[in-house]
């Protein structure tokens, strides 16, 4: 029991003294990133899947 209540205790010490966390604005900064990079390459995908689907029925249209 006593290695497990040392464990806790060394985990609440590393986050809350060796840690360092973001500020706020790093945060956010981080999450309009990740946002961004969402829609880039949602888009990619998307126009990926619109050509592939154009060209695809084209070559089925000249086998059919």
């Amino acid at each position: 029991m006593n290695k497990i209540l040392a464990y806790f205790k060394d985990v609440h010490n590393e986050l809350v003294n060796k840690t360092s966390w973001p500020t706020w604005s790093e945060l956010t900064n981080s999450a309009v990133v990740v946002m961004v990079a969402t829609v880039i390459i949602a888009l990619v995908i998307f126009a990926m899947d619109f050509s592939f689907e154009i060209v695809l029925e084209r070559v089925y249209n000249l086998l059919y």
